[in-house]
């Protein structure tokens, strides 16, 4: 898309949507004043310092110092143009747009692997038609169908079907113009090294498609429908397919983990599809990995609530454990869902039914330290003392850990009632490790607990000098209030701001006030293309200032300015003097010398 926007669309466009609506699709917002706060989605984090503003319509992270309006944030989050992100939005609000071609604005490639999204888009769709619209397809959608998958299923997840002819993809490729090399690093196709030849890496498959964050094709999964190996064949590792960053379903299932509030974990993507049909939006799936850093950033930033529903086999619980330890070493809350006999959740939901499946994972789910006071037993023998004490000790350490009172006493009385032991003793050695697991978590003073955000914003802002905060106030009385604009450029006599950045952004906004009639910061920003300059300006505009700012206090501001430049004009004059005094020009450094006292009398005045 290219083309001009015009201004009152794009204003149109503003009004029709609300900055946190927006983000909070990609970011687990919580309201605090006036403000939401989250995890930055542009850098890894564990405290919150990602501020939303709906007043101001815009965003701040206080970390990274991202910042800007709605599109921005689009552009930034998805990698696309102004005119992609203006045309989601618009979308969004309702609004058409009329978009005037603009010979000056040609379209731009975002991603140098557009050629890898587009083939794999274009495949999707080859398989999807000769799945549902060829007789070579009708035994894959026989296959389908006899597993209970609806028309409606098949089209959700855009299941295809590739054919066992060696060079079906190969030849649609070719003719759509892609490079075979590249093809081939996209992991759609294979390079034979002895004959040099390339053929499909997918043949005679059941296709599933591998969605991205931002919903794009990045790579497949085929299944096998007689006994070849493997049974599932995945993408391979490419510039868009990672394993330890994509989860399966994850921005189809967005919107339902912010609805529920919470996040269904699963091993494989098929058990993801049953777990839909069944009617639990909110999953999502590893692909073929453990758990990762990464998944886990995704993931927190739209719920802190977690269900685990692992395999019920020995694997599955051992991996189960591990992604609940990771998980909640983040500070994710997390329940664990074990299948009976060994199932796992494909095969329980086949079986037993949705209906089942989600009564189990609703009634049955255990927490986390309940999971764990199960998992501890595997392999002990409870009849042995000796074992039977390793066991305890073993989850008195886990229950040292929690960090509610509430939850310690519970499970010490589970403990103590299980085994018949004394509760005041497991009290005492609880506390024990305890006391002994604090002092690695010292407090925050009081005023650095309170949120992440502000005080990393204090710690900024102490560290300013005072010419520097004098010119950052300044602006952020004219971001707040447009009629002071004027006022301060004519008690400023035309001396500019010592920081340049200050300057451009004075400059920017005194002819954005000239050309627009109802000024606000969201669209000021629209009007900074450097993205330096817009991170500040961000930054500037969520200072707290008077709203009523008296003659003295910008009077005060303005001196301070004067004064910068008058030290700055000392400093010059000492080293003219200097190169005087090298030049033996005695009488001139005594002229200078003169002119350093009149500099620093004004100074001090």
């Amino acid at each position: 898309m290219s083309g001009r926007i015009p201004e009152t669309t794009i204003q149109q466009i503003k009004q029709g949507v609300d900055i946190a609506d927006v983000i909070g699709d990609y970011v687990q917002l919580k309201k605090q004043g006036r403000n939401y706060f989250g995890l930055c989605p542009f850098h890894g984090e564990n405290s919150p310092s990602f501020s939303v503003s709906p007043e101001k319509q815009i965003y701040h992270c206080f970390g990274c110092g991202a910042g800007g309006n709605v599109f921005t944030f689009l552009m930034e989050m998805d990698k696309i143009p102004f005119q992609e992100a203006a045309a989601s939005l618009a979308d969004r609000a309702g609004v058409v747009l009329d978009i005037s071609p603009s010979e000056s604005e040609q379209p731009t490639k975002t991603d140098e692997n557009d050629d890898l999204y587009e083939a794999h888009e274009l495949m999707a769709k080859f398989y999807r038609h000769l799945l549902l619209n060829t007789e070579e397809g009708n035994e894959a959608l026989r296959y389908l169908h006899e597993r209970g998958f609806t028309e409606e299923d098949i089209d959700r997840f855009q299941i295809g079907w590739a054919l066992p002819q060696p060079e079906f993809a190969l030849n649609i490729l070719k003719k759509r113009g892609f490079s075979i090399e590249r093809m081939e690093l996209a992991g759609l196709l294979i390079k034979n090294d002895e004959t040099g030849r390339y053929f499909d890496r997918f043949r005679g498959r059941v296709m599933f498609p591998l969605h991205d964050q931002k919903g794009r094709v990045a790579g497949f999964s085929g299944r096998d429908l007689h006994n070849g190996q493997p049974k599932y064949l995945n993408s391979p590792e490419t510039p868009i397919f990672h394993k330890s960053s994509l989860l399966y379903h994850f921005n189809a299932a967005r919107t339902a983990i912010k609805k529920q509030k919470q996040f269904i974990l699963f091993e494989g993507f098929a058990d993801v599809i049953a777990a839909v049909r069944a009617g639990f939006d909110q999953s999502v799936a590893v692909m073929g990995t453990a758990l990762t850093e990464e998944h886990i950033r995704q993931l927190k930033r739209v719920s802190d609530q977690a269900i685990i529903c692992y395999d019920g086999d020995n694997a599955g619980l051992n991996a189960a454990y591990k992604a609940a330890n990771m998980l909640a070493s983040h500070d994710i809350s997390v329940k664990v869902t074990v299948l009976p006999e060994q199932l796992d959740p494909d095969e329980f939901i086949k079986q037993k039914g949705a209906d089942a499946f989600s009564a189990y994972v609703k009634d049955s789910s255990l927490t986390f330290m309940a999971f764990q006071m199960d998992y501890l037993k595997r392999g002990k023998n409870m009849r042995d003392d000796e074992q039977k004490f390793q066991y305890i000790e073993e989850v008195l350490a886990e229950i040292a850990g929690l960090k509610k009172a509430v939850e310690r006493d519970h499970y010490l009385r589970r403990l103590a009632d299980e085994f018949s032991l004394s509760l005041q003793a497991l009290q005492e050695q609880e506390k024990t490790l305890f006391l002994k697991k604090r002092p690695s978590t010292p407090a925050l003073p009081k005023k650095e607990a309170s949120t992440a955000a502000f005080s990393q914003r204090e710690r900024a802002i102490r560290q300013y000098p005072r010419h520097e905060t004098a010119e950052r106030r300044l602006l952020a009385h004219m971001f707040a209030v447009p009629d002071l604009t004027e006022r301060i450029r004519a008690m400023l006599e035309g001396d500019p701001f010592s920081i340049d950045e200050h300057q451009a952004l004075f400059t920017y906004l005194l002819g954005y006030y000239e050309q627009t009639e109802e000024p606000d910061m969201a669209s000021f920003l629209s009007v900074l293309q450097d993205d330096q300059l817009r991170r500040l300006a961000v930054d500037i505009s969520l200072t707290t200032v008077n709203a009523e700012p008296g003659e003295e206090e910008l009077r005060d501001y303005v001196k301070e300015i004067q004064k910068q430049h008058r030290r700055f004009e000392i400093e010059e004059k000492k080293r003219e003097r200097i190169e005087a005094e090298k030049r033996h020009d005695y009488l001139g450094a005594a002229r200078i010398l003169n002119e350093i006292i009149s500099l620093e009398k004004l100074l001090a005045r």
